[in-house]
């Protein structure tokens, strides 16, 4: 779902690009971020109760119970996501004329203030689905928007409502994706979910333990949304237009291996919230360990890949005036390696074991070293001072997070198997890189020799320093049997590492 929705939303943008003017392109992207900054500051952690508590209770066979939570988190959203919505509507004005300097964006930001409202009610289906585990319908409705978006902005532009087009395009995507998910809610779920007590129910006191669990989870989420905000902010003082343009291309790359992250950390944080960490403490290290082990034969060898082919990748789609994008993307993509050691795991842990306190403080630690890093670094370094801010100022919480559970609830890092996953990648990406290096083909032809060698060299490799064994293709094979006649795909290179006779 999130590979088809994020590869459909980006032909939508490529058709958008060439029917609207870069002036009215502009003025669009302008009066998205009103909305983009208030969206901040309208959830207070309720979607993540929604998802944990759900998930939990179902858990404990207590699925009746979970109507409740779902009442108390909708009534929540659907009252926070309109008051927001008709306060930036009333302050569109003000905005558009003082803050941006531009009069006419104030109807586009009175527009795009309704997605705070649709927004709202979307991601409370969508966290229920996800409690429920009931993941194709998330990725429906992800799909559906994806799709309302890609049709509706680029035949408003092109019917010559220019950048008003494009902007009701976005705000209808979200309306519509908002009621196929309530309809899909109602239908699916709601319906279905046998009350228990529901004259008993009370939604106060549901909401209040749902506020207590999910409030310094929200802060932790309003901490790296404005990090992310002053880092590009203070990149914008000091970084040529050259060297910002050359960034964003490189993030364009970064997204693909959202296709793996977004994926593994949404099926883990239910996962993780199904388990008592007292009771089941050898339970919880196992599925830790596991996870970690998993989300890095994916995510370690498709990053060091896109590191390696960083300079082919960004020439044969961008051509090659984008001289700076393979750097920035080098250093860029290094973040996830640290997935070895749970950087994509403890988040979702510490959240399904309800200890969003300690995320929250972990998240306080990363902005109080992220910004005066960033005040150091980016002014002296530009883009890469930038990277370098990123990668650095969330790795002291990392640490710390990783020893908090280690000696509050025993859970350990397998570190034996994580430096294999790594040296199997490494020893992958030094046989691409002197396959392409020594060789004076066109970019697209380097690029497919680099990416073939890296992944033949990956598949042998792996079982062959025993980073990867039969119980973990197993494992895998089962992880991906969901997918239909992909899955069949998916079972070609792990029926090949099978018959391999070094394989343990």
């Amino acid at each position: 779902g999130q590979a088809s929705s994020t590869v459909i939303m980006a032909i939508g943008t490529i058709i958008l690009a060439r029917l609207i003017t870069p002036a009215e392109y502009g003025l669009y992207s302008i009066a998205l971020i009103p909305s983009y900054m208030v969206i901040l500051f309208r959830d207070w952690g309720i979607n993540s109760a929604i998802t944990r508590f759900t998930a939990s209770l179902r858990a404990q066979k207590s699925e009746g119970k979970t109507y409740g939570i779902i009442k108390a988190g909708l009534i929540f959203e659907m009252a926070t996501g309109f008051f927001l919505s008709l306060i930036l509507i009333s302050l569109s004005g003000f905005i558009a004329s003082t803050v941006f300097n531009r009069p006419e964006s104030a109807p586009l930001i009175a527009i795009a203030s309704v997605t705070v409202f649709a927004g709202a009610l979307q991601t409370v289906a969508q966290s229920t689905f996800v409690g429920f585990e009931r993941m194709e319908l998330s990725s429906l409705t992800n799909v559906c928007q994806a799709i309302v978006k890609s049709v509706a902005a680029p035949f408003l532009v092109l019917m010559g409502f220019g950048a008003l087009g494009a902007t009701l395009g976005y705000t209808i995507s979200f309306v519509a994706s908002a009621t196929i998910a309530l309809v899909l809610l109602y239908l699916t779920i709601i319906r279905r979910i046998k009350r228990e007590n529901p004259g008993d129910l009370n939604t106060a006191k549901t909401l209040r333990e749902m506020l207590r669990y999910g409030v310094p989870l929200s802060i932790a989420s309003i901490i790296g949304g404005f990090l992310i905000q002053f880092y590009a902010f203070i990149m914008a003082i000091y970084c040529t237009d050259v060297a910002i343009g050359n960034y964003q291309v490189a993030t364009q790359f970064a997204t693909i291996l959202t296709f793996f992250t977004i994926p593994i950390s949404t099926v883990l944080f239910p996962a993780f919230s199904k388990i008592d960490p007292q009771d089941e403490n050898g339970l919880l290290q196992t599925v830790f360990a596991s996870s970690i082990k998993y989300a890095s034969l994916i995510l370690v060898p498709t990053t060091i890949a896109l590191m390696i082919l960083s300079e082919p990748l960004v020439s044969t789609l961008f051509g090659e005036k984008w001289t700076q994008a393979p750097l920035f993307l080098t250093l860029y993509v290094i973040n996830n390696l640290f997935v070895i050691f749970g950087s994509l795991t403890l988040t979702s842990l510490l959240a399904g074991i309800g200890e969003t306190k300690m995320q929250m403080k972990l998240s306080l630690v990363t902005l109080a070293i992220g910004i005066p890093l960033s005040l150091i670094l980016i002014p002296s370094m530009g883009i890469i001072g930038l990277v370098l801010t990123i990668i650095i100022a969330g790795k002291p919480s990392l640490a710390m997070g990783i020893y908090w559970v280690r000696r509050k609830y025993n859970v350990r890092l397998d570190i034996e198997s994580s430096m294999r996953i790594l040296t199997a990648s490494a020893i992958a990406a030094t046989a691409s890189f002197l396959a392409i290096n020594f060789t004076a083909y066109a970019n697209w032809i380097e690029l497919t020799i680099g990416t073939l060698t890296f992944a033949a060299t990956y598949l042998l490799a792996t079982p062959t320093i025993g980073a990867i064994n039969k119980s973990d293709i197993n494992n895998l094979k089962t992880m991906f049997s969901g997918l239909g006649a992909l899955s069949k795909l998916i079972n070609i290179p792990l029926n090949f590492m099978e018959k391999l006779p070094n394989l343990k």
